[in-house]
């Protein structure tokens, strides 16, 4: 929870800075982790589809580098 805190008060304190509009950076500090969670779901489906690439499927012969 204390994390959650401070990533809000700092992603409102950025957004305040570059915009100096305290209503803008509220909108970024609320919005920005709902994108940020988004945006982690894709990354790591994509790494997990990347990993699968890199087993050996059955049937398939060893090689060098697939044992």
């Amino acid at each position: 929870m204390t994390y959650s805190v401070m990533h809000l008060t700092v992603a409102v304190s950025v957004a305040y800075a570059l915009t100096g509009n305290i209503a803008i950076a509220l909108g970024i500090g609320l919005i920005e982790p709902a994108v940020q969670t988004v945006a982690y779901m894709l990354h790591e489906n994509a790494w997990r589809r990347v990993g699968s690439r890199d087993k050996p499927r059955e049937g398939d012969e060893p090689s060098p580098y697939n044992p």
